[in-house]
C-alpha cells in the first residue's frame, strides 16, 4: 500500500493529528539550524522540540527565551509555526490549494469540517477564504497599533518585527514574545494602548472564526445571532468579568492588570505581572479560566466555552428537572453527555499529568505543577516560572499535554477507534447513582 492510499484510508481526526505532529517535528529542526540561533547560544534538541510544540500548539510555554536565543530568522520560523498552529494545519493546506487554483476534494472537505468543528461541509471554500481575510485584517491592524508603543523602545526595523510577531502571537492566543529578558509584557503593565490592543486580539482570536463571521454578516445585531454565537459571547463576557473581579479581590494589582490577566488566562499566556508572586487563590482563578479556555473553531484551547455552558445546563436540568434551553432554543440531545465526556477526559489528563510531573520533579510544589499542566493542556502559556527548571522527562510530558490540549482530548481518544460500532446489543441494566 502506498503512503497516499494509506493516508486516504485514515479518518479525518487521525490525519489532522499526524499533520500537527509532522509540523512540530519540522519546526524543531528549523529552530535547530545554526542560522536560527544567536552566536554564543547553545540550544538542546529537547528545548527546540519543546519550543516548536509550544508554538504549533499556540501555547507560549518557554524553556528558552525566544528573544535572547533566536536570530531574526529563527524568530520568523517561530512566528510562522504560531500562525500555522493557530489557523490549523488543515486550513493552511486548504488555503494553499485554493491559492494555486486547485479544487478541494471530498477528503479535504471532511478534514476542514473536522478541524473547524463545523456541522456541515457546505461553503467550506468560502469559509477558508474568510478565515485568511479575517486573520490578515486583525493581525495587521494589531501590528499597526502595537507599533505605536514598540517604536518608542526599539529602532524602526526591530519595532516592525516585534509588532508583527506580537500581533500574530496575540491573535493566535499564543503567549510568545521576542522582547528578551524573559519578562514577557511586565515592562508594559501600565501601557493602556498595548494592554487593550493585546486584549482585543486575544478575545477576537478566542471567540472563533464562525462567531466573527456571523457578527460581521449580521451587522452586530444580537437578535440575528445563532444560538452558538450567543452562548460564546455570553459565556466569554461572564468569564472575563468574573475573572477580573476575583483577581482584583485576591491580588494587589490594578483593574487593568486584573482584566488583562483574566483575558490572557483564556488560552493566551501573556502576563503583565509576575505570576510567581500571585497568591494561591489568585492562581486557582487562573487555573479555572485556563481549563475552560476559548471557544470552538478558534485559535485557543481548553474544554471550550460551549462545553462549559452545556455542563451548566445539564446540571441545571438534573437539579430542577427542567428542559435544557437557552436564548429561546432547546439544547440538542446528547450535548450534555458529550460535554461531560470531554470534561472528564480533560480532568483525567490534567490530574494524571500533574501526578507524573510531581513524580519526575519532586521538588515542585503541587500548585506550581498543577498550574503548569493546566496551562499546557489549555494551550495557555502562563507559568509560575518553573518551566526552565523542568527535567527532560517533565518537558516531554508537557509536550504531550500541549499536543493533547491543541487537538482536544476527545479527538485523541478517538484516534484508536477502528470499528464502526457495536454489533451485539445487551439488555439494559440498572445502576444506582448519587
Amino acid at each position: 500500500m502506498t503512503p497516499a492510499k494509506f493516508i486516504k484510508r485514515q479518518p479525518p481526526g487521525r490525519i489532522i493529528a499526524l499533520g500537527f505532529a509532522l509540523t512540530i517535528l519540522v519546526g524543531s529542526l528549523l529552530l535547530m539550524l545554526p542560522c536560527s540561533i544567536q552566536d554564543g547560544v547553545t540550544v538542546r534538541y529537547i528545548d527546540a522540540l519543546y519550543t516548536s510544540t509550544s508554538a504549533v500548539c499556540v501555547t507560549g510555554l518557554i524553556a528558552i527565551d525566544a528573544g535572547d536565543t533566536f536570530t531574526p530568522l529563527g524568530q520568523f520560523f517561530l512566528g510562522s509555526l504560531i500562525q500555522v498552529g493557530g489557523l490549523g494545519v488543515t486550513a493552511i493546506g486548504a488555503g494553499i490549494i485554493i491559492a494555486i487554483g486547485r479544487r478541494v476534494n471530498l477528503k479535504g472537505r471532511d478534514l476542514i469540517r473536522e478541524a473547524m468543528n463545523l456541522d456541515s461541509g457546505k461553503g467550506l471554500v468560502r469559509f477558508i477564504k474568510s478565515i485568511f481575510i479575517t486573520t490578515i485584517i486583525f493581525e495587521f491592524t494589531g501590528a499597526a497599533l502595537s507599533f505605536i508603543v514598540f517604536r518608542q523602545d526599539f529602532p524602526l526595523v526591530k519595532a516592525i518585527g516585534v509588532s508583527l510577531f506580537h500581533s500574530v502571537a496575540a491573535f493566535n492566543n499564543s503567549g510568545f514574545d521576542i522582547l528578551g529578558g524573559g519578562k514577557n509584557l511586565i515592562p508594559y503593565q501600565k501601557d493602556v494602548l498595548l494592554n487593550m490592543v493585546t486584549c482585543g486580539l486575544i478575545i477576537c482570536g478566542g471567540i472563533g472564526f464562525l462567531v466573527i463571521r456571523e457578527i460581521w454578516s449580521t451587522k452586530f445585531r444580537w437578535k440575528k445571532f445563532s444560538m452558538h454565537t450567543k452562548i460564546v459571547l455570553t459565556v466569554t463576557a461572564g468569564l472575563l468579568l468574573s475573572g477580573t473581579l476575583l483577581l482584583k479581590l485576591t491580588e494587589n494589582i490594578s483593574w487593568m492588570g486584573a482584566f488583562f490577566n483574566s483575558v490572557s488566562a483564556r488560552t493566551a499566556g501573556f502576563s503583565t505581572y509576575p505570576l510567581k508572586e500571585f497568591t494561591t487563590p489568585g492562581l486557582m482563578v487562573l487555573i479555572v479560566l485556563m481549563f475552560i479556555g476559548a471557544s470552538p473553531g478558534s485559535t485557543g484551547g481548553g474544554i471550550k466555552t460551549s462545553t462549559f455552558f452545556a455542563l451548566i445546563q445539564g446540571i441545571k436540568r438534573g437539579a430542577t428537572n427542567h428542559s435544557e434551553k437557552a436564548f429561546h432554543y432547546a439544547v440538542p440531545e446528547g450535548t450534555f453527555r458529550k460535554a461531560a465526556v470531554i470534561t472528564l477526559l480533560a480532568l483525567t489528563v490534567v490530574i494524571t499529568g500533574t501526578y507524573l510531573m510531581l513524580v519526575m520533579d519532586p521538588y515542585l510544589d503541587l500548585r506550581d505543577a498543577l498550574f503548569e499542566i493546566t496551562s499546557a493542556f489549555g494551550t495557555v502559556g502562563l507559568s509560575t516560572g518553573i518551566t526552565p527548571t523542568l527535567t527532560d522527562g517533565s518537558k516531554l510530558l508537557s509536550i504531550c499535554i500541549m499536543y493533547i490540549g491543541r487537538l482536544g482530548p476527545l479527538t485523541i481518544a478517538s484516534l484508536w477507534h477502528f470499528t464502526s460500532g457495536e454489533r451485539v446489543s445487551y439488555p439494559t441494566g440498572n445502576i444506582a447513582i448519587g
